[in-house]
């Protein structure tokens, strides 16, 4: 399966910015551009209503308890069904950075819309317009499981910015991480795995969320991987995988 650069950039100002110190938005505010996003995004209208927004059919998405600092640091559920939250809530954490709160916000829907949201969109469409599936055979596959792959974003500064998105698009991560999760999961279908890694020699950052929990196992595996460590300037990637369900 091929994994292309779906976003890329960010100036060193608005890097400067991804603590954004102004006032946070409202609620509303942010949920707005989260249904402005999608809506751009899938063709189909969102909208907010009241602590959602909502899409097509019975999905939505929530703002969570927020577990990071900073108004454009994000915690967000999507609901495949607004209804029955405990059982279809894939919730994934992102931030962003720009000159002020909102246009940080804006950022940071837009990465988690790329990564997160188009696996679940992708799941409600099951065309391969959003995002690419992987089967449990294939040689990208986490052993056992059919899996929705979003996009591979990048970014950081200098002229390597995306050598570690073009490392992550070469080295397929699920296989390589599979050491990590062979004692499974908290439950058998729609487990979100973010996978944030990068900065440059000797700063470097490597991160493994399953279901909006740092994976403590997967991310030391993640840091011990030979993806590159820039010398000069800084080098992020950030990805998104769905765990539809176990085929065995």
């Amino acid at each position: 399966m091929g994994l292309g650069s779906w976003w890329r950039g960010g100036s060193a100002a608005d890097r400067r910015q991804q603590r954004n110190d102004g006032a946070p938005l409202s609620e509303q505010a942010v949920l707005a551009i989260v249904a402005q996003q999608l809506t751009e995004l899938g063709g189909e209208r969102w909208t907010v209503e009241g602590a959602l927004a909502k899409g097509p059919g019975s999905a939505a998405v929530a703002l969570a308890a927020p577990h990071g600092d900073g108004p454009a640091h994000l915690d967000l559920s999507f609901l495949l069904e607004a209804g029955r939250p405990e059982e279809t809530a894939v919730t994934d954490c992102v931030a962003g950075f720009g000159a002020d709160s909102e246009a940080a916000v804006r950022r940071a829907v837009e990465i988690w819309a790329s990564t997160t949201g188009v696996t679940m969109l992708e799941l409600l469409a099951h065309n391969g317009r959003f995002a690419g599936h992987i089967h449990p055979a294939d040689a990208d596959a986490l052993p056992g499981w059919h899996a929705i792959h979003g996009g591979i974003v990048a970014w950081g500064a200098g002229d390597r910015h995306n050598a570690v998105q073009d490392w992550t698009v070469a080295h397929p991560l699920l296989p390589q991480l599979a050491p990590a999760f062979a004692d499974g999961f908290g439950r058998d279908a729609l487990i979100g795995v973010k996978v944030f890694l990068g900065g440059r020699v000797g700063e470097e950052t490597a991160e493994v969320r399953v279901d909006g929990v740092v994976h403590e196992r997967a991310s030391k595996l993640l840091l011990g991987l030979d993806w590159p460590r820039v010398t000069e300037g800084t080098a992020y990637a950030r990805t998104f995988v769905l765990l539809v369900h176990p085929e065995r």
